[in-house]
């Protein structure tokens, strides 16, 4: 031990005698000086690649599905662990689809309850959901942690279309929903004959101007596939022509308004000529009376 010097003398420090070992505190829990944890708990672990999948997700629904694949190759990564912590299908949404046109749409869908959520793949399952033949257009979101959403534009039913002894729903594109059961739509304007279902929506919008014609009409029979025949309900019979089928529609228009030909009946009215509406009454009671064909100019 080194020496110190007092008064000129020199006098030998004495050692110090070392103090009690005091008793090791334990460190308040979460406070400072904590010992440093091995690593991230699993389910820090867990909530980490959530928030990383849900950005994705988020980019993805963003830029209308272009990082598919690379949502699609992460979930399969951690597929499991998300199903574990609660990312499981719960529950399916379908908007813009009618009661009858939904359960088509989810059978197509072809999703389990408790299905991994974010292993889905999207686009094949929309894919699928456009093959139904009430789906003009489909979107699928998910939403976390549970519900799928699909989201879809349905066509819309324009006629009940009769050929050949089938009888099918048609939208207006002339194009057949083969899920739609004809009887379930009694409201539907009937065409019948080759060519009905491709030309019956350049007609039809025609003919719905006109109400009051449109409700006494049976069936729009098509004829050789180049013209309409207007049968009504009380058997009537009126003949369009092959062009300006708007114009003798508005020529019989004239001729109701002067007659109320539509009201009193007729056995059949000749459109085709127009330059003349040719009118055949219904015959008498009496067979063999006679009857003809009037001409009735407009």
């Amino acid at each position: 031990m080194p020496a110190a010097e007092r008064g000129g003398s020199r006098v030998q420090a004495k050692p110090r005698a070392k103090a009690p070992p005091s008793p090791a505190r334990r460190p308040a829990k979460g406070g400072a000086g904590s010992p440093a944890r091995a690593g991230p708990s699993p389910k820090l672990i867990l909530l980490a690649a959530a928030g990383v999948l849900v950005a994705a997700v988020t980019a993805t629904l963003a830029t209308g599905g272009r990082g598919e694949r690379l949502v699609q190759t992460a979930a399969a990564a951690v597929d499991g662990q998300f199903a574990d912590a609660g990312f499981r299908l719960r529950a399916v949404h379908v908007q813009g689809a009618s009661k009858m046109a939904t359960p088509d749409i989810v059978r197509a869908a072809a999703v389990r309850k408790d299905q991994p959520l974010l292993g889905m793949d999207l686009e094949a399952l929309r894919a699928r959901v456009e093959e139904v033949g009430w789906v003009k257009e489909a979107k699928v979101v998910r939403l976390l942690p549970d519900t799928l959403v699909i989201a879809v534009e349905e066509r819309r039913q324009l006629a009940v279309w009769q050929h050949n002894g089938r009888t099918v729903v048609i939208d207006e594109k002339g194009r057949v929903i083969p899920e739609a059961d004809p009887a379930r739509f009694p409201t539907l304007p009937l065409v019948v004959g080759a060519g009905g279902a491709e030309h019956a929506g350049q007609i039809l919008p025609i003919l719905a101007q006109r109400p009051n014609l449109m409700r006494r009409m049976e069936a729009l029979v098509r004829v050789d596939d180049r013209r309409w025949d207007l049968r009504l309900k009380d058997g009537s019979l009126i003949q369009l022509p092959a062009a300006g089928e708007e114009d003798a529609l508005a020529q019989l228009e004239q001729l109701d308004l002067r007659s109320r030909i539509l009201e009193l009946g007729f056995e059949r009215i000749d459109l085709r000529n127009p330059d003349v509406v040719a009118v055949r009454p219904r015959p008498p009671a009496d067979p063999t009376a006679p009857g003809g064909l009037a001409a009735a100019g407009v």
